[in-house]
């Protein structure tokens, strides 16, 4: 029986990366995003190229209510979840915090916190009935160190490392795995979304360096979640080899 995995924000960056990265393991997957054209896109793609099965989900995490009707509503073949997925979140403006847009902060909070939170409160009860599943949320090296004009943003993050922590405690009688990964500076969306379609802005970031790649934070995601039963990776913080944290790069 083929193993399923659901990855929020499947459209692009890490989420695109794991999501083919699961179906050429030969993983089914099922898919969301608020982009309905790229998910129907990938999945199409997906089952081209690869013998397994795509559920495409079209739905924005913040969305408390449609969350929980459509999470909570999975036709029964696909409620057997070995691995979710927590990756949608985003980053808006690099801005001091005495400048910054509230419509901004309101969006980080309730993406990278509060839809975690909903998507997961939806899925734990299938991993629940059968005592077993793995929940990896995508963090940041800003939920490790705070960094100027971060704010909100590292607010969130911060939020997600907490949040995992809960979850790896609460979770533990139930024999449900909690990682965290929390990638550094990588070569995404990323920085288009954080500079509000500023490309001259988000290419200035990673000039002089060789950042991290969606493909490596999948690779990375394909491993933690194929470890022996008994084996958890708690947290792990990547970071590309020119970057210490989220204060140090070396750009040449």
């Amino acid at each position: 029986m083929k193993k399923i995995i659901l990855i929020t924000g499947a459209t692009s960056g890490f989420g695109k990366a794991i999501t083919y990265t699961f179906a050429a393991a030969g993983w089914n997957c099922i898919i969301t995003g608020r982009r309905k054209e790229r998910l129907d896109t990938i999945a199409t793609d997906l089952q081209t190229k690869y013998a397994i099965q795509i559920l495409s989900l079209v739905f924005d995490v913040q969305d408390r209510k449609t969350v929980a009707d459509t999470l909570s509503n999975l036709p029964e073949e696909w409620q057997a979840i070995d691995v979710l997925v927590n990756n949608a979140g985003l980053a808006l403006g690099r801005d001091s915090f005495e400048n910054a847009n509230l419509d901004d902060w309101d969006t980080m909070m309730d993406t990278n916190v509060k839809g975690l939170m909903y998507v997961t409160k939806a899925i734990i009860p299938f991993m629940i009935s059968r005592k077993k599943g793995h929940i990896i949320n995508i963090g940041s090296t800003a939920g490790k160190e705070v960094y100027k004009d971060g704010n909100a943003y590292c607010a969130s993050k911060h939020a997600v490392d907490a949040i995992s922590k809960a979850m790896r405690i609460d979770l533990l009688p139930h024999h449900i795995k909690v990682t965290t990964i929390h990638p550094g500076a990588a070569e995404t969306e990323f920085s288009i979304v954080r500079f509000k379609g500023d490309t001259s802005k988000a290419d200035a970031v990673y000039n002089g360096y060789h950042a991290l790649q969606a493909e490596d934070i999948a690779n990375i995601t394909y491993y933690t979640a194929t470890l022996p039963e008994h084996v958890c990776i708690n947290d792990l913080v990547v970071t590309c080899t020119s970057q210490a944290n989220s204060f140090y790069l070396q750009k040449d």
